[in-house]
């Protein structure tokens, strides 16, 4: 069994090493994301569930102001705002040490919730929706998740269309690496876009080549957690799709996987910790 690769990235000058894999954990500021946790999205409740993901082991927190699920309405930038930069300041001054991601595409949020403290962007277009979040991205030095979507969180669901899902998706990260270089962006990490503009036999035939996407040596994030590739093939609910969630996180991690993007920080931590024992046995 080969170890892991060796990938680290410079968060606001620290060198942080991710050659054990993460756990980030989803901390979503919206009424309308297809799992809340059955919480009212305040800040305190923020707070609350912050502590606990922390607690739990989680590496970095992903903050959300905007959901992006299937058929989702865009919401004003101003709205997005009210959501995440209250959050997000109570968040940093609580937890000072905490590395904090933002989930947007908007340019104007990233480049205030930098200033503000946060540590790195993660942008469901890859760069796609806003032409100035390379520049914002660069200009912050920040760590940039770049995933693959075909179309728009409102229209991607509607009968998404590949010859080769997994040549599609790695070409795209092809270009998107040399252009995020160019622009002075090599913190790049990858997510494939599990459920973004993908049907279930998409979702499946990238998670059964994940390990592929290694080779572009750049950490691999996955971002499975209770979706709908777990809750439709067992015909369960999201409530009931943990032990599904951990199953399918346990794969990724075997295909080499760095970071787990997850609603169930305490569980994807038990599957990294068991992971790493069994590399460090086989070494």
């Amino acid at each position: 069994m080969a170890k892991s690769k060796g990938f680290s990235i410079n968060c606001k000058g620290n060198l942080l090493d991710i050659s054990s894999p993460w756990v980030m954990g989803i901390l979503n500021s919206t009424p309308d994301s297809f799992f809340n946790q059955g919480r009212e999205q305040q800040v305190n409740d923020l707070l609350a569930l912050a502590e606990t993901m922390l607690a739990e082991g989680a590496n970095v927190l992903d903050l959300g102001g905007m959901s992006t699920r299937p058929g989702a309405t865009e919401i004003s930038l101003d709205e997005e705002r009210e959501r995440v930069i209250p959050a997000l300041k109570a968040i940093r001054h609580t937890f000072p040490e905490a590395i904090i991601s933002i989930d947007t595409y908007r340019s104007a949020l990233a480049d205030e919730a930098l200033h503000l403290g946060a540590t790195m962007i993660n942008d469901v277009s890859g760069g796609n929706l806003d032409e100035h979040m390379v520049q914002v991205v660069a200009k912050h030095k920040a760590p940039y998740i770049c995933m693959h979507m075909q179309g728009t969180p409102a229209t991607m669901q509607q009968q998404p269309h590949y010859e080769n899902v997994v040549q599609e998706v790695f070409a795209f990260f092809q270009r998107k690496i040399k252009w995020l270089h160019k622009h002075g962006v090599h913190d790049v990490i990858l997510d494939p876009g599990f459920g973004f503009g993908k049907t279930m036999h998409h979702n499946y035939e990238l998670m059964a080549n994940l390990d592929i996407f290694s080779n572009l040596n750049h950490p691999v994030l996955v971002g499975i957690s209770r979706k709908k590739m777990v809750q439709q093939p067992l015909g369960i609910t999201v409530e009931n799709a943990l032990n599904g969630s951990t199953v399918l996180h346990t794969i990724a991690l075997m295909k080499n996987a760095s970071i787990l993007r997850v609603h169930d920080v305490k569980q994807a931590k038990e599957a990294v910790t068991l992971w790493n024992t069994l590399e460090d046995a086989a070494s």
